[in-house]
């Protein structure tokens, strides 16, 4: 008994060692992110991995960081409410929507997608696309440290930087030069809710090539906007929430 004892002490002081120098350095990573740019992300990353294993020789990652005050307003609202129109209010979780979806999923109902912007931002900005349990865990930790550390604003800042919004293009900054040859600055309200619409399936959805179902979803996130109350909607969201910290 006690030649195991000194055994399991070895091999669980490295052990802890290494998670908590995990955690830090994740933490590490989540602060230097509030203020940095990020340069990429670990979903681009994944697709460009993707296209050199199959062979996809003329792929290549179009990103451009644009900061926040550079872009439309209606782009980060269009996203809002197309997205998740509680984003404003929540922590990072909106336990409803989860709870509608395990509802949905003990009827035999279609799933339905319940994660919020600040979780999609914590996936794709660290983390890899898939459905385990481990992913989902680590999703809700990193979900949990940018909304602890992080603005609203922030949130979405990163948030329209990094979405997919076609194959391969990446971002409120490619996507405008992609699809509509127009600085982020410049998208229209109508422009804005077509980027939005095409986040359920960025690779097979075109904002500038709208099928009918594209363009239904974005005459209905434009109404939406309009209903939230424009732009002034995350503005005043964002200051009430600040106001709270204090």
């Amino acid at each position: 008994m006690t030649s195991r004892r000194p055994l399991l002490v070895r091999l669980l002081r490295p052990l802890a060692l290494l998670v908590l120098s995990w955690l830090a350095l994740s933490l590490l990573m989540v602060l230097v992110l509030r203020f940095v740019p990020p340069w990429t992300s670990a979903v681009m990353m994944e697709r460009q991995l993707g296209a050199l294993l199959h062979g996809e020789k003329d792929f290549h990652v179009r990103h451009r960081w644009v900061p926040w005050n550079q872009v439309s307003p209606y782009v980060p609202l269009a996203m809002v409410a197309g997205e998740d129109q509680k984003f404003p209010f929540h922590h990072g979780f909106d336990f409803d929507s989860i709870q509608d979806a395990m509802d949905a999923a003990d009827e035999g109902r279609r799933l339905r997608g319940a994660s919020t912007i600040s979780q999609q931002t914590a996936k794709n900005l660290f983390l890899w696309n898939g459905r385990s349990f481990v992913r989902k865990g680590l999703e809700a930790y990193f979900t949990v440290l940018i909304e602890l550390t992080w603005p609203k604003q922030r949130i979405l800042e990163v948030y329209m930087n990094i979405a997919e919004l076609g194959d391969g293009i990446y971002g409120v900054g490619a996507a405008s030069d992609a699809y509509f040859r127009t600085p982020p600055s410049r998208l229209s309200p109508a422009q804005a809710a077509r980027l939005a619409a095409v986040l359920p399936s960025p690779r097979r959805f075109h904002a500038d090539r709208p099928s009918a179902y594209v363009q239904g979803r974005a005459n209905w996130i434009q109404q939406q906007m309009g209903q939230l109350g424009g732009p002034g909607y995350l503005e005043g969201r964002q200051a009430i929430r600040e106001t709270r910290r204090r």
